[in-house]
């Protein structure tokens, strides 16, 4: 029996009014202009994916095609503000150190260069797993982003829910999806430079369902909360970087192998837990992977994780914590409805 907290709150966790930790929205980085703070993040939003289209920002090609765009109250001047912000992260970490509200600098660089140089990929082939004493593993489904999971639980692994062929997807043109918060508010996007063989893999080989490559990033500095503010602390998190099938792109290309997906979801769900436990995790961060834009059934990918970890699933007490972190606008939360269904000790968010 996996022990599942209920969280009664809508968006998961209680927040405050203004975060004591985060910076003000003046530039905190020496030579940098200042920035207009995004509207809270959708960072997980999961919307209907035509909601994801927009003609403001530059769209994946090939099966990431329109796969990060704006968010269903987004629009070009929001692009405009996430281009903004990304430039000004992407600054910070070449700099290696921003300086906080107070004028206090916050040193990055040997944070950033230990997580560069450790980011590995492993797969397609099965990751070897060490043995490790069985866990009493505390499981939730909660409302919240992935980075609000992360530093409420951490130190954690973080799911990121990644463009197969584009590293940090669309997060340098302003695009709004999963990944592109992540690298917007940490130095994951350099990391992800480290591993072209990902990217070059997927771009040459045209196939939807991409492969069981995972890119593994530990000790990533994150330094910036879901609206886009600096952190007076800033915190680390790893990251799980693997691409859901595009099943959206399989059904309208390929409909008799739709059947394969849930296959396909199980594998790569397996190899996601097999790098988190080879490289020692106990706390996860995952999601509605792949359940927007790849329009990837969600009832499938909460059950792939169920088999995994649930009772008699190879790596049912293998994790301390892990968080299902699912920040639904679909009607009637439906996408994190079907997580709570999959793992039935807990219920939505009400």
């Amino acid at each position: 029996m996996l022990p599942v907290r209920k969280i009664t709150s809508r968006t998961g966790i209680t927040r405050p009014t203004q975060d004591p930790r985060a910076a003000s929205h003046k530039s905190a980085f020496p030579g940098v202009r200042g920035w207009t703070p995004p509207v809270p993040g959708r960072e997980n939003s999961v919307a209907p994916h035509v909601q994801h289209r927009s003609r403001c920002v530059h769209e994946h090609d090939g099966g990431d095609r329109a796969a990060r765009g704006r968010g269903a109250h987004g629009g070009c001047a929001m692009s405009a503000r996430l281009r903004g912000l990304a430039r000004e992260t992407e600054q910070i970490v070449a700099a290696g150190a921003y300086r906080t509200s107070d004028g206090r600098t916050v040193p990055l660089a040997a944070a950033v260069t230990a997580a560069r140089a450790a980011t590995r990929m492993h797969g397609p082939e099965p990751v070897p797993v060490p043995g490790a004493p069985a866990a009493d593993t505390f499981l939730e489904v909660t409302g919240e982003s992935s980075l609000e999971a992360a530093r409420r639980i951490g130190p954690a692994a973080v799911l990121n829910f990644a463009s197969a062929r584009n590293p940090g997807g669309g997060h340098l043109n302003g695009a709004q999806a999963q990944e592109e918060s992540l690298c917007r508010a940490s130095a994951l996007y350099t990391c992800l430079l480290r591993v072209p063989e990902f990217y070059d893999h997927h771009r040459t080989h045209r196939d939807a369902f991409y492969t069981d490559r995972v890119v593994h990033s530990p000790a990533v500095p994150v330094f910036r909360d879901d609206r886009g503010r600096l952190l007076d602390e800033p915190y680390t998190a790893s990251f799980l970087t693997a691409a859901a099938p595009n099943a959206g792109v399989v059904r309208r290309t390929d409909a008799e192998r739709a059947r394969e997906l849930p296959r396909a979801l199980a594998v790569r769900a397996e190899r996601v837990l097999e790098t988190a436990a080879h490289h020692g995790h106990g706390r996860l961060v995952l999601g509605a992977w792949g359940c927007g834009v790849f329009q990837n059934d969600p009832a499938q990918v909460a059950g792939a994780f169920r088999d995994l970890l649930g009772p008699g699933g190879r790596f049912s007490g293998r994790f301390e914590h892990v968080v299902f972190a699912v920040l639904d606008r679909t009607p009637h939360a439906a996408v994190r409805a079907a997580f709570a269904r999959a793992f039935p000790e807990s219920r939505p968010d009400s």
